[in-house]
């Protein structure tokens, strides 16, 4: 398969677009002493983006019903006692994933 330079171009670009946004607000504040609500504020971040990770897989809608995933329990559980333990967003997301890979290796 052959990337034409357009198509190259345009994967370049959105990759850019979206590391920058992530990237440049960490750079910025490492050198500045913020606020201590700003502090508390984005101490709150961690979790919410634990809970919109677990939210958005956990519970699937099918026609009018409800059901919840299991296997996103089974995952949940070790990946909760992590995040208790380490207090690291990084160890977390990656030990929950590693987690999911693993269970979706051998159960499907």
């Amino acid at each position: 398969m052959t990337v034409g330079l357009t198509t190259l171009i345009v994967i370049i670009c959105c990759a850019l677009v979206t590391i920058i946004p992530r990237i440049i607000p960490f750079l910025v504040v490492r050198n500045i002493a913020l606020p201590e609500p700003a502090l508390k504020w984005l101490s709150y971040v961690p979790v919410c983006i634990l809970t919109a990770l677990v939210a958005e897989n956990f519970i699937i809608q099918t026609n009018q019903s409800l059901r919840i995933d299991w296997s996103v329990i089974v995952v949940l559980i070790p990946t909760l006692l992590i995040a208790i333990k380490t207090k690291s967003l990084s160890i977390t997301v990656i030990s929950g994933v590693v987690l999911m890979a693993v269970l979706r290796f051998f159960m499907y």
